[in-house]
Parts: C-alpha cells; structure tokens; sequence
C-alpha cells in the first residue's frame, strides 16, 4: 500500500482550528455567492485572499501539536520557577 501525505484514518476534520477555517471560508464564500456575481473578479479575490490569510496564520501560530507542546513547555518551565 503506498504512502499518502494524509493517512488514510484522516481525523482532521474533529480539529478545532480545521474547523473554524471552515466555518470561516464557508462564510466567504456564501457572502460572494449572495452579494456578487458569479463571474465577478472580486469572489475569486476574496477567497483566495481568505485562503492566504488562513494559511499565513497557520504557519504563524502552527498547527494544533506544535501549539500543544508550546503550552505543555511553557507549562513545565512555569512549575519549575514555581519549586
């Protein structure tokens, strides 16, 4: 069986940052569909635009593991001060 860069289990989809963007892109593109036309330049701006900003906060803020062990480092320096 070969490799796939998302494993056949998935489980993406029950993340809570998965799901904002979503909701979040879901959103944009319900607004173009009913504010502007369908060959209107501006719905295919403002998607990808949405698409940038997620990927931008993504790369910034990392994804829900790496988030995880920053709070989980940060916790385990903050006992140590505490002893």
């Amino acid at each position: 069986m070969a490799e796939h860069f998302i494993p056949s289990h998935g489980g993406y989809e029950n993340l809570l940052s998965f799901q904002k963007a979503r909701i979040v892109y879901d959103g944009t593109v319900r607004f173009c569909q009913r504010f502007l036309k369908k060959r209107d330049r501006t719905v295919d701006q403002m998607i990808d635009q949405q698409l940038r900003y997620l990927e931008e906060a993504f790369v910034k803020e990392g994804g829900l593991r790496e988030r995880m062990t920053r709070t989980r480092l940060a916790e385990r320096a903050k006992t140590r001060r505490d002893y």
